[in-house]
């Protein structure tokens, strides 16, 4: 059996705030605004995730009025998501991400970006796919205010 999940994230740029983007810090006057880190790659990789194994999604499982999850690395929250999938039965297959960001470019770190992706789920790295786009100078991404994220997510189960 296989299942598909589809997550997406957007987050406003700020200035004072570290940009994290799929667990890579990047040098940047501005970052995700959050409750979190507000890594929104792997926001939305979870949710792909969760939704994929119908266990509801991040806002769920780490909701921005509990204290415990203020500043959280993503990448944590990420390995938590993984191990309920895999409690759940299922076996993560493959996971596809796409940034949508004017800037910083991520071809120069998609490897680095990929392998940690990876890690946090316990993946080869060719199991896990990272993409990205500009909206054109389109809306809020393209006038720099913000950054999103898509993800696709397909579980198997015996």
């Amino acid at each position: 059996m296989q299942h598909v999940g589809f997550g997406f994230d957007i987050h406003r740029l700020v200035p004072g705030r570290r940009l994290v983007l799929c667990g890579c810090t990047f040098d940047s006057p501005v970052g995700l605004l959050g409750h979190s880190d507000a890594d929104a790659p792997l926001h939305a990789l979870m949710d792909a995730l969760l939704g994929a194994a119908a266990l509801g999604d991040i806002g769920h499982l780490f909701p921005d009025t509990d204290p415990a999850w203020e500043g959280a690395d993503s990448m944590d929250l990420l390995r938590e998501v993984a191990r309920r999938v895999a409690a759940a039965g299922w076996r993560v297959a493959n996971v596809d991400v796409t940034i949508l960001a004017e800037a910083p470019k991520i071809a120069p770190r998609s490897a680095e970006m990929r392998a940690r992706m990876a890690e946090g789920l316990g993946l080869p790295a060719d199991c896990v796919s990272l993409k990205a786009t500009t909206m054109e100078k389109l809306g809020p991404i393209g006038a720099r205010e913000a950054i999103a994220a898509q993800a696709v997510a397909l579980l198997e189960k015996d």
